[in-house]
């Protein structure tokens, strides 16, 4: 049953996230500044971000390749139709010249191990498993270290799957772990690590159980720095089944340097049936006061099944919200451009997107995308179909169609 923000908002209450504390000198993250109105031709203006300091070249930099899809990639992701412009900082780092390769040229040289070492150590990382494709089955999380890098650079080439065998989560950042390694005093708002994953699948991650940080990212989760992903498929990634909140099966996020966004270009969550993630909140994506820009991708088949909204109602465990992206927070925005979103579905609210800026100053655009069949099991903003939205103001929707 559909029923209007207003009655949607009684249901829900006021969502409440906070980020666990960083240390007692941290600032807070700073705010985003909304995205203008769109354009008519939105898409061909693009979203350029901003200048990182002069330490570090921001996620693309001089090494950003011309295009964010080499030419004969092996994998196919993301919406071919897709027509949105993609900024400098968000296209596919040039993996050229890596700083470490994984394996020897076979399949078999291609371990688990291999992984977590590479991503250990940081910097460019690509991988020789042979002409054929492959799939890496992960016996460990494979986890950032604070001070390496500055970048890290995950490129599967297109032949390369990482799979948490749906038993644990496969990729792991955090600047505010300890066990990672602090490198600043402001853990939650520092431009380092730059974790890009590239031409990659990300299949049968699963986080369940794994409560620090409010638990969520079945496949990859993320605090502080950048991180962007380029031409990657994320399939049947897991977890918590209930909870306010936690979300994220293919991703979660919380914090990102300045409130730069986390872009998501070229990339499918899900795609067919049996395909998409399922978690509490947010099928696909989820965070707290993160901002972000999807571009020319396809989230479709992801599920929020979650039972009681959030806060969770009196007797329910919370959760349900969001089946394809679930936000929360105070000042983010959130752009998706020549994007598919289809086919999610949530127990409670937002079939395609669950959107709550609690004071009330975050903003979402969406240009040249299709959202349809995204049933929403309880509620939804008018107007907007699959969606539950409080923020500034209602969306910004051009040349799009919602159904």
């Amino acid at each position: 049953m559909r029923m209007t923000s207003l009655v949607a908002l009684l249901v829900l209450g006021v969502a409440t996230a906070t980020l666990p504390a960083c240390a007692s000198d941290d600032p807070a993250p700073a705010a985003a500044q909304p995205s203008p109105t769109a354009e008519p031709d939105a898409l061909a203006t693009g979203e350029q971000g901003g200048v990182a300091p002069a330490a570090r070249d921001g996620l693309g930099g001089p090494g950003a390749s011309p295009s964010p899809k080499p030419a004969g990639k092996a994998l196919a992701a993301g919406n071919p139709k897709g027509s949105a412009t993609v900024p400098a900082e968000a296209r596919a780092v040039d993996t050229s010249k890596p700083t470490r390769t994984i394996g020897t040229g076979t399949p078999a040289s291609c371990t688990s191990t291999a992984v977590v070492k590479a991503v250990a150590a940081g910097g460019i990382i690509t991988f020789n498993c042979g002409p054929a494709p492959v799939t890496i089955k992960m016996a460990a999380t494979a986890k950032v270290r604070n001070a390496n890098g500055p970048k890290v650079v995950l490129d599967g080439g297109g032949r390369v799957t990482l799979s948490g065998q749906g038993k644990r989560r496969i990729l792991y950042m955090n600047t505010c772990d300890e066990a990672q390694g602090w490198t600043t005093s402001h853990c939650q708002n520092q431009d380092h690590p730059q974790l890009t994953v590239q031409n990659l699948t990300f299949a049968d991650g699963n986080s369940t159980g794994d409560k620090v940080e409010g638990g969520g990212g079945g496949a990859i989760f993320v605090r502080g720095g950048r991180f962007k992903v380029v031409n990657s498929r994320f399939v049947r990634n897991r977890c918590d089944r209930t909870g306010p909140d936690l979300g994220g099966a293919a991703i979660r996020v919380l914090s990102q340097y300045e409130n730069k966004p986390v872009y998501v270009v070229d990339s499918t969550f899900g795609g067919a049936a049996g395909q998409g993630g399922v978690c509490s909140n947010g099928g696909a994506l989820s965070s707290i006061g993160v901002s972000w820009v999807v571009l020319n991708s396809v989230l479709s088949h992801n599920e929020a099944i979650g039972s009681g909204a959030n806060p969770a109602k009196s007797g329910t465990p919370g959760g349900g919200s969001g089946g394809a992206i679930y936000c929360d927070g105070n000042e983010f925005t959130v752009r998706i451009a020549g994007t598919i979103i289809e086919n999610n579905r949530a127990n409670e609210g937002g079939g395609a997107i669950f959107f709550v800026s609690n004071n009330r100053t975050g903003t979402m655009t969406i240009e040249k995308s299709t959202l349809r069949r995204n049933p929403s099991g309880k509620f939804e903003t008018r107007g907007f179909p699959g969606i539950f939205f409080l923020g500034a103001r209602n969306p910004t929707v051009s040349g799009s169609k919602l159904s």
